[in-house]
C-alpha cells in the first residue's frame, strides 16, 4: 500500500540559486540555499522533523503529548507544523526580544506562548531556563533543540548531502549564522568529510560571542544585537567550533541593508540571519583565496519580520 503523503514530506530539498546581481564580479560565484521555501517557512522544519520523529521512534511521545519548547519562533513554527499532523498539543517559550509577527504567527497555528524577559542564561526566567521548568512541573515533552543531538543529525543526513549534490559535488565555502549551532555543525562535519578543502564560516551578529570564542577559545563580553534567532551570550551545546575555520562579524545595520536588497535585487523574500549569512560569504568569495563557489544559508523568511522597522 502506498504511503500517504503529508506535507512534512515537503520538508527539505530546497532550491539552490546564484546571486546573479548582489554576487556579480566576484572572484568566485555565491549561491544562496533558500531555506525560507521549506513549508513552514525556515531551515528549523528540518529540526523539528527530526526531533519529534527521534522521539516516536524511541517511544518518548505519547499520543496527544505537550510539546515544549525554548525558540526564537522558527523552531516553534516547525514543531507547530509536526504538532498539527502528527497530533500534538504545542507550547512555545518565547524572549519578549522577538517580533510580535512570530507571536502572531504560533498563535495562529494554536500554540501556546510563554513569553520572558530577555534575561541571561543564568537567570531563572531567562527562555531556556523557564521551557525546562514547565517540562518538568508539567510532564511535557521537551524537544530540547539546543541539546538535542537529532538537530545535527537532521542537517549532517539531509542539508549537507543536498549541498553538495546541488553544487556539483563543487565547493568552496559553506556559510551559515549559529543559533543552536546545529545547521552549522551538521552541514560542516558532512561536508568536511566529503569534500577536503571546504571552509567552513560563522556569520556572526556584532554583540554575540561567537566570533570571539571560534577564534579565540574565549568567552568575551556580549552586547545587545538586533539581528533575530542567530547568536548566542555563550555558546550552545551543539556547536562543535572544531569544524569552523573562520568567523566573521555582521553588524545589524551591513544585515539589514543586505536583506532589504536580497528582496529587492534578487527577489529571495527572506529575514536578517539570512542578509547576515549574505554580508559574510560576499567577504569570503571577494578574498581571492578560494577554487569553488560559496554557498550561504537563507534561514528564514520575511513574514516574520514585517511589523519590523528596518524591513521597510
Amino acid at each position: 500500500m502506498t504511503k500517504t503523503r503529508t506535507i512534512l514530506d515537503e520538508i527539505g530539498h530546497t532550491p539552490i540559486v546564484p546571486l546573479k546581481r548582489i554576487g556579480k564580479g566576484l572572484p568566485v560565484p555565491v549561491y544562496v540555499k533558500c531555506e525560507h521555501l521549506n513549508p513552514g517557512g525556515s531551515i528549523k522544519d528540518r529540526i523539528a522533523r527530526a526531533i519529534v520523529e527521534d522521539a516516536e521512534r524511541r517511544g518518548s511521545l505519547r499520543p496527544g503529548a505537550t510539546l515544549v519548547e525554548a525558540t526564537a519562533g522558527n523552531t516553534g513554527m516547525g514543531l507547530a507544523l509536526m504538532a498539527a499532523v502528527r497530533g500534538y498539543e504545542l507550547v512555545c517559550v518565547m524572549p519578549e526580544k522577538m517580533s510580535v509577527d512570530k507571536r502572531a504567527a504560533l498563535s495562529s497555528l494554536g500554540a501556546r506562548l510563554f513569553i520572558t524577559p530577555n534575561d541571561p542564561p543564568d537567570s531563572p526566567d531567562n527562555f531556556r531556563n523557564v521551557a525546562e521548568r514547565l517540562a518538568r512541573t508539567e510532564g511535557w515533552f521537551l524537544t530540547d533543540q539546543f541539546r538535542n543531538p537529532a538537530n545535527i543529525r537532521a542537517h549532517e543526513e539531509t542539508t549537507g548531502p543536498e549541498i553538495l549534490v546541488s553544487m556539483g559535488r563543487k565547493i568552496g565555502a559553506f556559510v551559515a549564522g549559529a543559533g543552536t549551532g546545529g545547521t552549522i555543525t551538521g552541514v560542516g562535519r558532512y561536508l568536511k568529510r566529503i569534500a577536503p578543502g571546504v571552509r567552513i564560516v560563522l556569520a556572526d551578529p556584532r554583540g554575540s560571542v561567537l566570533a570571539h570564542w571560534v577564534e579565540t577559545g574565549e568567552i568575551g563580553p556580549d552586547m545587545p544585537y538586533r539581528i533575530e534567532g542567530i547568536g548566542a551570550s555563550r555558546p550552545p551545546e551543539l556547536l562543535d567550533r572544531t569544524v569552523i575555520d573562520e568567523a566573521i562579524t555582521v553588524s545589524d545595520e551591513d544585515a539589514f541593508l543586505m536583506t532589504r536588497r536580497l528582496i529587492r535585487e534578487e527577489g529571495l523574500f527572506v529575514g536578517a540571519s539570512s542578509g547576515a549569512a549574505v554580508v559574510a560569504a560576499l567577504r569570503v568569495a571577494a578574498s581571492g583565496e578560494l577554487q569553488g563557489p560559496v554557498v550561504a544559508i537563507l534561514a528564514d523568511s520575511w513574514d516574520r519580520y514585517f511589523t519590523r522597522e528596518w524591513l521597510r
